[in-house]
């Protein structure tokens, strides 16, 4: 039974956990938290969304984020000072402009793969967290903006997604707590959302109680050869800064390791002779809390996305409502900014205006993307280090799928004696 060490506790990480648990690998997770699922995958947008498969790389996001660098508020914000990671990072995704289609083509694919996985997933382990499978609807106030998703359409139909058009009439039926003005919009029944904190806590819990270990506040410092397999250097975490050095923890000697650290996965690669050139996209969340009566019955039930401020909503069970959105390169910057949370809260004004929102709590985090969008999912260079990062704004959507993908590399190249000889 090779022994694999699971780099990162957010949803990547515990789903492939889970992937090689079941296979019959003897797994430790390793994280810098204290819990599963702290960073990137504490109060995202909530989407579970094939119908939000389309990669950026189209000549229209370049021009519409140069069109946007001078407003402070706007959905897509790029810091002009200099960077190598950045400028690098943007040269790359421009050169992947030539592989639009065809990265939405497979996104979809996987994002279709990973919704059968999760769902079963979930039932299998018996995890409540505040699943809705009410559709999610796209809308738009013009014509042109229709226009230009009817040809994003067209891609995630070839992939697979059944995602029809709406008029303004269907819109008001789908969703009656709307407010604003719309010129037609698509609805995708079978897309849903949920809260992907208390999914990947769940997950990580069914993970521990079928014989997963967890190693939490471990920051790690090296992975270096060791005999036939690798030795994970790490020190126990340390929160404060400028506060005295800790002490190196025991080293974990194991067979296997698996690279699910988000944006960390950059770094952890160049130590290991891969280039992953993943760059920190930061978004955030609010989560209005829906205390009265009078706001959870004019809160949406059904998810939207609004493409013209690239904003998405969830319903979060009866009492929380998350609207999330925008996209920053501003290197690893975590600051939570008014400027930026601002435009969320007057979305939320405009479009459900009987939602109270006196009680919001802000959230930002780094979304891990690789320049075309696709996740870096696979063995490394060296024999026994393999990948599974690099999500982007779709790290829930794909994460199912893409787990089996990387225990099918894990597989391949440190089977699991019993199942290597029943094949």
């Amino acid at each position: 039974m090779p022994h694999i060490a699971v780099i990162g506790a957010g949803i990547t990480g515990v789903t492939t956990a889970y992937a090689l648990m079941e296979r019959g690998y003897n797994v430790t997770v390793l994280d810098r938290h204290r819990y599963a699922a702290m960073e990137t995958s504490f109060a995202n947008g909530g989407q579970l969304s094939v119908s939000n498969a389309e990669v950026w790389n189209k000549t229209a996001t370049i021009l519409q984020g140069l069109k946007w660098m001078m407003r402070r508020d706007a959905p897509l914000l790029v810091n002009p000072k200099p960077s190598w990671h950045k400028y690098s990072w943007m040269a790359e995704f421009i050169g992947q402009i030539r592989h639009y289609e065809a990265n939405t083509v497979e996104t979809v694919r996987l994002a279709l793969a990973a919704r059968r996985q999760m769902l079963a997933m979930a039932e299998r382990e018996r995890i409540d967290f505040d699943l809705e499978q009410r559709g999610i609807l796209h809308f738009y106030r013009d014509a042109a903006g229709f226009e230009k998703a009817l040809a994003v359409n067209a891609l995630l139909r070839k992939g697979g997604l059944a995602r029809d058009p709406v008029t303004p009439e269907e819109i008001r039926q789908i969703e009656p707590t709307l407010q604003g003005q719309y010129h037609g919009g698509f609805f995708t029944p079978s897309d849903s959302t949920g809260d992907i904190h208390k999914f990947t806590r769940g997950l990580a819990a069914a993970c521990a109680r079928r014989g997963v270990a967890f190693l939490y506040d471990a920051a790690i410092e090296a992975i270096v050869p060791a005999g036939a397999g690798w030795r994970i250097r790490w020190r126990p975490a340390s929160r404060d800064e400028g506060a005295a050095p800790v002490a190196m923890g025991e080293p974990l000697d194991v067979d296997g390791v698996v690279i699910c650290a988000g944006c960390a996965s950059r770094d952890l690669a160049a130590g290991l002779g891969d280039r992953l050139n993943i760059y920190p996209v930061k978004g955030y969340s609010i989560t209005v809390q829906l205390h009265t009566p009078e706001s959870q019955d004019a809160a949406p039930q059904v998810s939207i996305l609004d493409d013209a401020t690239k904003i998405v909503t969830s319903r979060l069970g009866r009492d929380r409502f998350r609207v999330a959105g925008t996209a920053e390169f501003n290197g690893f910057n975590r600051d939570i900014r008014h400027d930026r949370i601002e435009p969320l809260v007057r979305w939320t004004r405009e479009q459900f205006p009987r939602v109270a929102t006196d009680r919001v709590v802000a959230w930002t985090g780094l979304r891990p993307m690789m320049p075309g969008m696709l996740p870096r999912v696979g063995p490394g260079r060296q024999p026994g280090i393999f990948y599974n990062t690099g999500h982007g704004h779709l790290g829930w959507t794909l994460s199912a799928a893409t787990a089996q993908i990387a225990a099918d590399a894990v597989e391949g190249g440190l089977p699991v004696e019993g199942r290597r000889l029943a094949a």
